[in-house]
């Protein structure tokens, strides 16, 4: 009995939500978020990129979005397991929005109930640059945000914590242990 190479595959779900952020210097914060994954994955439902509403919480430390994730992923390897990449934005009471961080996380990769806490960070300029964060407003950017989760490149930049992405993530994984994958 022959098998089709097309249906070697497993199944990731992710359901769950963008909790909120929390530990930035301003409220008034929205994130925009994307999965990165490689190239024996595919997203087969569901929205593989997205942004929150703005939520300016006026009693408390923390940003509120509440933002649906539900992603369907087929795979026929693990390598290159997904990540979500995020940026936290802040829009002022101009209506500008200045990018305050990046941050990224891996996707579980243990079926059931996950918190997480994805830590942000963006670039330190020079002193100049810093300077002018501080009076004009704006912050040293990335040339090409993808370089987030590169472990190459990552370690050559000078950064500062900024706050924190929190997440609730319900994993499901199907037909992995037909291909000797035990959790």
């Amino acid at each position: 009995m022959s098998v089709d190479s097309n249906q070697l595959r497993v199944d990731v779900h992710v359901i769950g939500q963008i909790v909120g952020g929390s530990g930035f210097p301003e409220a008034s914060l929205f994130c925009k978020w994307k999965v990165q994954m490689g190239s024996a994955w595919r997203v087969l439902q569901g929205d593989h990129e997205g942004q929150t509403q703005v939520d300016d919480p006026s009693d408390e430390p923390v940003a509120n979005w509440c933002h649906p994730i539900d992603l369907h992923f087929a795979t026929k390897g693990l390598q290159g397991w997904p990540k979500f990449h995020f940026q936290v934005w802040h829009q002022d009471s101009y209506g500008r929005n200045e990018l305050y961080s990046y941050g990224f996380c891996h996707i579980p990769v243990s079926p059931g109930f996950h918190e997480i806490e994805c830590v942000t960070w963006r670039p330190k300029g020079t002193l100049i640059e810093e300077l002018k964060t501080q009076f004009i407003g704006g912050s040293s950017q990335l040339k090409n945000p993808d370089l987030v989760s590169s472990s190459a490149e990552l370690y050559k930049l000078r950064t500062v914590s900024m706050g924190k992405v929190h997440l609730r993530l319900h994993i499901v994984v199907r037909d992995f242990d037909k291909y000797g994958v035990e959790f």
